[in-house]
């Protein structure tokens, strides 16, 4: 019995590849755009990715995702990235349009894995370009937010450079509508608090005649919104500067420090069956 055990131990151990026991597990899809499980990235960097590449997929359908691992703990890395994208299909059924970032922080190991329909904008000596001239430098400084921040906006760029015209118009579209969305929303949030301040200040007029009411000389109700229009005329233009020079500041609507900002509030989502070949690069810092 003893003797039958060993041999259908060695006769397993004979068909499993060593590349099979050292496969890493693939973890669960994301439910963000970032995955940081070795903690590599600060807060605000993190924050400043699911923004802007949540943006980014809105304008562009595009999706590009980040994942941060301890180690590989002796697996191959192209094996890890290609079954990683195989499981979390990033991007778009029928398109491909999805690029995943990998990083091994143990190992000191890199990987942008490509879709199919996005090889021709990022072909793998760009991407190869991008980790050696953008990505490893900063890591090796120890600048990890920077080396990731930097080799997103390069990948973004690589790929818009080579957008078609049709894309192009679709992406002026969308953000036209951007415009309009905002105007809306500025001018419902304005008269709300327009109505709030008139609403106030009768109740404020009202309180005044009562305690005022034998005074010769009190305000008359035109002389009252007179003075009120000129505040608000203060108001709005105090509020009017601030707003502009915060949209000086930041790029305007559709600016951003990392240089790939879009609409407000861009979502993760999920993917939806993008397709990989094993295009893209790897390397080391």
């Amino acid at each position: 019995m003893l003797r039958s055990l060993k041999f259908c131990l060695l006769f397993y151990l004979f068909l499993v590849t060593p590349a099979q026991l050292g496969a890493l597990d693939i973890p669960k899809k994301p439910t963000g755009y970032v995955t940081d499980e070795a903690g590599l990235l600060s807060e605000h960097a993190r924050f400043q990715l699911e923004h802007d590449l949540g943006n980014y997929e809105r304008l562009t359908t595009n999706q590009i995702v980040i994942a941060i691992f301890r180690s590989l703990d002796g697996a191959s890395l192209e094996d890890f990235s290609i079954r990683l994208a195989d499981t979390w299909k990033i991007g778009q059924k029928g398109k491909g349009n999805g690029i995943i970032l990998l990083i091994f922080q143990d190992d000191r190991k890199v990987r942008i894995e490509v879709g199919y329909g996005l090889e021709s904008r990022l072909p793998d000596i760009v991407a190869h370009q991008i980790i050696d001239q953008v990505i490893a430098p900063s890591f090796r400084a120890g600048r990890f937010d920077d080396g990731i921040l930097g080799g997103v906006a390069m990948i973004v760029k690589a790929i818009m450079s080579d957008a078609s015209s049709d894309e192009m118009k679709n992406t002026a579209e969308l953000e036209q509508e951007a415009a309009k969305h905002q105007n809306v929303l500025f001018m419902k949030w304005g008269a709300a608090l327009l109505l709030l301040i008139v609403i106030f200040d009768f109740v404020r007029y009202s309180a005044y005649l009562g305690s005022h009411w034998q005074h010769s000389d009190r305000y008359h109700f035109i002389e009252w919104w007179i003075r009120f229009a000129l505040l608000l005329f203060l108001l709005n233009l105090i509020f009017r500067i601030l707003f502009y020079s915060r949209l000086s500041s930041s790029g305007g609507y559709y600016g951003s420090r990392s240089g790939y900002g879009g609409f407000n509030g861009g979502g993760f989502s999920g993917g939806g069956g993008g397709g990989f070949g094993g295009g893209g690069a790897s390397g080391g810092w």
